[in-house]
């Protein structure tokens, strides 16, 4: 459940983000994002709603195709109530065999994430003027223009130029963004790197 309340914080803060800063014109005053955002190698970890394909080798009765349920916990054919959300495939994979043991000789189990959500707390999250407000998962390498594509781009309100970067890795340290040169003007250069837990917030224009 600590992984919801974050969720639930990061949402709220957010909001109070956009809601404060939504009379105060540019963003400009912040400094530039930084180009490169080094993120060393991030292994995936299972989010709550991620569809999961659990092989339990030479027991095909025991394989499963499952959600993660909202409190991030999974139920399975003899196994019930295991925590899956914020762990890594492989570990999950170690625990239900464990849970096995009790019922089969040597148990070896594959988990295969189908259906990608992510830990809430990695999300990159995009509120205000864009097309598809929403949440997506992080992924390696994953840079705004990525993120931009998935939210659809800007709405014709949007003051892309005056987009704000919140970096909760940084302790909620801000960044101006040059959105509509990114998207409207092809201007590469105001593409940067995205790190996990990242929200972007782009403010409605003036004019």
């Amino acid at each position: 459940m600590r992984q919801f309340a974050k969720s639930f914080i990061s949402a709220a803060f957010a909001g109070a983000i956009a809601l404060s800063l939504a009379g105060c014109g540019s963003f400009n005053r912040y400094p530039p994002a930084p180009a490169v955002a080094s993120t060393p190698d991030h292994p995936y970890k299972i989010g709550a709603m991620d569809s999961l394909n659990i092989v339990v080798w030479r027991n095909p009765d025991l394989s499963s195709t499952i959600t993660v349920r909202p409190d991030g916990r999974i139920s399975m054919p003899l196994v019930e109530n295991l925590e899956a959300a914020g762990r890594y495939p492989a570990d999950l994979s170690r625990d239900i065999e464990k849970a096995l043991a009790k019922f089969i000789r040597e148990p070896v189990v594959t988990v295969i994430v189908n259906n990608f959500q992510g830990v809430s707390t990695e999300q990159i999250r995009i509120v205000g003027e864009a097309s598809k407000p929403q949440s997506v998962p992080f992924r390696q390498n994953m840079t705004l223009l990525d993120v931009m594509i998935q939210a659809g781009g800007l709405t014709d309100f949007a003051d892309g130029n005056g987009a704000v970067l919140v970096r909760g890795s940084e302790q909620g340290k801000q960044y101006s963004l040059r959105l509509k040169d990114l998207i409207k003007r092809g201007d590469i250069s105001a593409n940067v790197e995205i790190k996990p837990g990242d929200i972007i917030i782009v403010p409605q224009s003036w004019f």
